[in-house]
């Protein structure tokens, strides 16, 4: 008699779905971006991510001391300008007296090399008009000109303390021009995260009230198309050729083929972003009473880590991160 195949023995108590558990997820893998702001006396709550903030200066050294302490691998911060410091050229973006900068400068002060300190590396937040890049007479997004700013953002960022630039404005060569112009600047050591392949997505909703965003229009002349997938592939090689040292896939959630797709192709390490509008999503059903948060939260996690990110950018970081 042949023997009883029984793929249910393998789950039959925690102990047992815990020691042939084929995913982890552990503080490591976890990044947590965070909203710093000028003009604020206390940190001021973001309405549409319940339980996220845009941070004062006290408030981000504490909130940020609180993150390594449990554990994260990383912080990804994204400087909130008041609208009197914006401009065309987003010239907030490279002063060193910007939001971004003296939070990055404050931060790496107090952490030092104990994480890993990311900067978004892109203009929007500092513009007026929103886009990601500078605009030429027609109103279009210049791909050379933002290149510009781009490379002395990036040398900007890197004396303030990051540690890896986050390009994601979707500019053509825009990893090779920041690696060219962090090596002449003699930042050699200092990491480029890219943004490889970055969609134009509803889904970015809130994160334009985080950032107190300017934008009229949309950015579909310059990030990607959600009916592409062979695409992202394409900008994975170009971004490798580039030298970029991570790269990303952002959404996450209903982007998860395509992590698979980058996941299988690179040689680096990927990471993937679980955006404003996957976390506000999951964050309004459960005070609904319609999903188990916690369950919800870790479910979501993994199957972005089962997808193949290596790292995984999320609001839950050091809320996760803790638990774990």
């Amino acid at each position: 008699m042949s023997p009883q195949i029984r793929p249910r023995r393998l789950r039959s108590t925690a102990a047992m779905r815990r020691l042939v558990g084929e995913t982890s997820l552990e503080p490591r893998h976890l990044v947590l971006p965070m909203f710093v702001a000028d003009g604020i006396d206390e940190p001021r709550p973001i309405e549409s991510m319940p339980g996220v903030q845009q941070h004062t200066a006290d408030s981000l050294r504490a909130a940020a001391a609180d993150a390594v302490a449990a554990g994260v691998g990383g912080l990804m911060l994204f400087g909130v300008p008041d609208a009197a410091h914006k401009d065309g050229q987003g010239s907030g973006a490279d002063d060193p007296d910007g939001v971004l900068n003296r939070a990055l400068r404050q931060l790496r002060s107090d952490l030092g090399d104990s994480t890993v300190l990311m900067a978004d590396t892109c203009l929007d937040e500092f513009t007026d008009h929103g886009h990601c890049g500078v605009l030429d007479a027609q109103g279009r997004v210049d791909n050379d000109a933002t290149l510009e700013r781009y490379r002395s953002m990036a040398v900007a960022q890197a004396e303030a303390g990051a540690h890896l630039l986050g390009p994601s404005g979707m500019m053509d060569g825009q990893v090779a021009a920041i690696r060219d112009a962090l090596d002449l600047a003699g930042f050699d050591d200092t990491g480029i995260l890219a943004y490889t392949a970055k969609y134009a997505s509803a889904f970015y909703g809130p994160f334009r009230e985080a950032v107190g965003s300017s934008l009229e229009g949309d950015r579909r002349t310059y990030q990607q198309d959600a009916a592409n997938r062979r695409e992202a592939l394409r900008e994975l090689a170009l971004d490798l050729a580039e030298g970029a040292d991570m790269v990303m896939v952002k959404p996450a959630m209903s982007y998860l083929d395509i992590l698979a797709d980058v996941a299988a192709e690179s040689d680096v390490p990927v990471a993937a972003y679980q955006i404003s509008g996957e976390y506000s999503m999951i964050t309004a059903a459960a005070e609904r009473g319609w999903i188990d948060r916690d369950a919800a939260i870790v479910e979501s996690l993994l199957s972005i880590r089962r997808a193949g990110a290596d790292i995984v950018l999320t609001y839950w970081a050091a809320e996760v991160a803790g638990a774990r």
